[in-house]
């Protein structure tokens, strides 16, 4: 083991973040920890793991589980394909595995939502295996520790990371060794003003040593972000709301929403002819419920709802009536759910 390795991990042994995935006896809480985290904070995982831990505690409970509930657990955590992935995977761990996790790390990668990132995570965490794994906090940490100029989100430069993570992996303790750079990156070597002075591999980085620290890691420049326009109907009749529900693949993934488009110009004019393109829908009456903002990973939307009077409706199964009072069981996007909050 080597100085940056026995320093690291006499850290964590003082100051490891209390996690309630950490020390949990079934790999499955690992594996859920750790779809939860892709792209979102601790602070924000910890209740939703919690509750989807009470909801499904085991594999099998997920798999038996209908769609509709594990999105609706996930509601507000964003990235919905990962409750699908979850959802998906258990069935098979059922079919295939008698509803536990495999060890192999080929099996562990044919399962939906698991890349390397994760199988690494897995791996070491679950099972005790001699694997790394490297997320953005572990990326961050090893790029000013080692200067790398590369950029981190460029296959060059991501080699270069997971090499740099293997080399110093020491094979005994892998779980302990990627969760301390995990928490490292997470409450001291931070994207912005890093908390030097208090770092145990202080002395030991190179980018500090140069001071580019704050330069560290090198990232590529993000393409402009697109900026879309979109109108909503929100339909009431009898006590009841129109609501559609998203195809099962891509973004929002059967959630569901109101009858919605994009527009150009004109958000109440362009609003009818996206209804009738989108949905068979004819309505009248607009009338302004306010404006919402969202941002995407990739994009930006500005969504205008109106209350809108019903004319004629054709027959469609992605559209069904829903009480006002039963809107919180049906599980939607943050923009949806805020236009259901504008109806109470």
């Amino acid at each position: 083991m080597n100085t940056f390795t026995r320093r690291l991990l006499a850290w964590y042994r003082r100051n490891a973040r209390t996690l309630p995935w950490r020390g949990h006896p079934d790999p499955y809480a690992v594996w859920v920890s750790e779809i939860m985290l892709q792209q979102t904070r601790v602070e924000t995982v910890i209740p939703y793991f919690q509750r989807w831990m009470e909801h499904f505690p085991t594999i099998r409970d997920l798999a038996d589980s209908s769609e509709q509930s594990v999105l609706a657990l996930w509601e507000g955590l964003g990235y919905y394909s990962r409750a699908r992935n979850l959802h998906e995977a258990a069935k098979i761990l059922v079919e295939q595995y008698n509803g536990e996790l495999p060890r192999d790390l080929d099996a562990l990668r044919r399962l939906p939502g698991i890349g390397r990132y994760t199988v690494g995570a897995i791996a070491s965490m679950a099972f005790g295996l001699a694997e790394p794994t490297l997320d953005a906090n572990i990326r961050r940490v090893l790029a000013r520790l080692f200067n790398i100029s590369l950029p981190a989100n460029s296959s060059a430069g991501e080699k270069s990371l997971w090499d740099l993570a293997a080399r110093h992996l020491p094979k005994n303790r892998a779980g302990d060794y990627n969760q301390a750079l995990m928490d490292l990156g997470a409450t001291i070597c931070l994207p912005k003003n890093p908390r030097c002075l208090i770092c145990p591999l202080m002395e030991l980085c190179e980018a500090r040593l140069k001071g580019v620290q704050g330069q560290r890691p090198v990232l590529k420049p993000k393409k402009k972000t697109p900026h879309y326009i979109l109108a909503a109907a929100v339909i009431l009749k009898n006590g009841r709301v129109l609501l559609a529900k998203r195809p099962s693949k891509g973004l929002l993934g059967g959630m569901w929403e109101f009858p919605n488009g994009r527009v150009d110009g004109d958000p109440a004019k362009g609003l009818s002819k996206v209804l009738r393109a989108g949905y068979s829908l004819k309505v009248h009456g607009k009338e302004a419920l306010g404006v919402v903002y969202h941002a995407y990973s990739h994009f930006k939307v500005t969504v205008y709802p109106y209350r809108c009077n019903l004319v004629s409706i054709s027959k469609s199964a992605g559209l069904k009536w829903v009480k006002l009072k039963e809107l919180e069981g049906f599980p939607m996007g943050k923009v949806d759910r805020q236009i259901s909050k504008l109806l109470s």
